[in-house]
């Protein structure tokens, strides 16, 4: 139940990823078509960036989920399954904590933007409520790593997800 909650909520942060994609696309466009005519879009640098900075954040729980990552298992993958699962078990239970930290302390940086009147250079948009979004992303991430902290734990002591209580 809970990994059906989280993958709803991975594949709408994936969605709010192409979303953000699709706009730098337009965005980028517009603005390549107005300097043409002589009419720049005003502040289209800011928002990409701020439009990428939300992209990246966002598909990377669903990157992890979707194992869409590269990963290097030339020695792991000749490992059994329960060998396997126990470095799957270290490597993702150091991911979980750095994800974790690192959500922290983006939700304290959007904090001290937010105290600080911190706005964006041309358009003035405030820059703490993109920062909270990416700080939210960094703990989904977590959350979709956690989850297979579990997982892995289950493998290593010998019992599939379908044992569980």
């Amino acid at each position: 139940m809970a990994r059906d909650l989280v993958q709803k909520v991975t594949e709408a942060a994936n969605a709010l990823s192409a979303a953000c994609l699709a706009g730098m696309m337009l965005l980028t466009c517009a603005d390549v078509v107005g300097r043409a005519l002589g009419r720049p879009v005003l502040g289209a640098v800011e928002v990409t960036g701020m439009l990428a900075s939300m992209a990246l954040a966002f598909s990377m729980p669903y990157a992890h989920r979707a194992r869409a990552h590269v990963g290097v298992e030339l020695v792991v993958m000749r490992l059994g399954e329960r060998p396997r699962a126990a470095v799957d078990l270290v490597t993702g239970s150091v991911g979980t904590a750095l994800f974790f930290v690192i959500g922290v302390q983006m939700w304290e940086y959007g904090t001290t933007m937010r105290r600080a009147g911190e706005v964006s250079m041309t358009l003035r948009i405030p820059t703490y409520p993109v920062i909270y979004l990416i700080a939210v992303a960094f703990f989904l991430f977590a959350l979709v790593y956690g989850l297979d902290v579990i997982a892995s734990v289950r493998k290593v002591i010998g019992r599939s997800q379908g044992d569980a209580p």
